[in-house]
Order: C-alpha cells, then structure tokens, then sequence
C-alpha cells in the first residue's frame, strides 16, 4: 500500500475511533501532500510525501524551540503530540553505528579530505539516509568528521 493509502485508511480509522488531535494532525498532512501536487500537478510517489512530512516534523520542532522559550508549555505538547503523529509514517530512523557507517563510506567513495567536499558526501549519504535520520544532525557528523 502507498504511504499516501496508508495516510487516507488511518484518518478514516482515526474518524471512526472519535480520535481528535490525531485526525487533525492526520488532515493537516494530507492537505500538505495534496496542496503540494496541486502546486506541482502531479502525484506525489512515497519518497516525495516522505520529504513533505519531514518538511511538517521539521517546522514543528523549530515551532516547539520557540514555544519552549516563549513559555507556552501548552502548544509545546500541542506540536510534540503532532511530531510523534508524523513520524508514524517514516521509516524506521538509522542507529548511530549504521549512520557512522554510511558517512565513512560515503567519505571513501568520494575521497573526500576537507570541507571543501562536504557537499559530494552530502550527496551521497542524503539518499540512503532520507527519513531515516534528522539530516541537521547527519551534516553535523559529516562536518565532524571531515575536520578531524
């Protein structure tokens, strides 16, 4: 089943069940996938509605930066109650040994020896990594690595 089927049978399962803030959560996606192939007319495949709920997840957690230091523990639930909503639908996240494992191929495969390269390893890696891992993080190791 397409990630986009699987996103429509849980808002209706979620319709059924009288579950609120998943449903709205679960409509908001949706309507981003859609308006998306609106804006592009065409239809979205699984990795291109991967990327739009990354996109989601990621403006929730800068939402939440900024609700924690503006003191609004209530909307700070709100957006985390929203991210564990999304992330539902992404693959299961890399650990750290096979996230390391993937840079230092990537760097080998390109030869990569500076910063200069950090931009051939990112393009390695962010394919295989893509809604598997939190790609600030990723670039963050690679840097880490590269100017060691």
């Amino acid at each position: 089943m397409a990630l986009k089927e699987r996103i429509t049978e849980d808002m209706k399962t979620a319709m059924r069940a009288g579950e609120k803030e998943r449903l709205a959560t679960i409509r908001m996606a949706l309507a981003a996938i859609k308006q998306r192939e609106v804006d592009e007319r065409i239809s979205l495949d699984d990795t291109q509605v991967l990327a739009v709920l990354e996109k989601m997840i990621k403006q929730r957690r800068e939402a939440i930066a900024q609700f924690a230091s503006g003191g609004r523990a209530d909307l700070v639930a709100k957006e985390s109650a929203e991210i564990r909503v999304l992330q539902g639908y992404l693959p299961a996240q890399l650990s750290d040994a096979e996230l390391d494992a993937l840079i230092a191929e990537a760097i080998a495969a390109s030869g990569a020896a500076s910063m200069k390269d950090m931009g051939k390893v990112m393009g390695l890696v962010k394919p295989k990594a893509q809604g598997r891992a939190d790609m600030g993080a990723v670039s963050a190791r690679i840097r880490q690595k590269l100017s060691s």
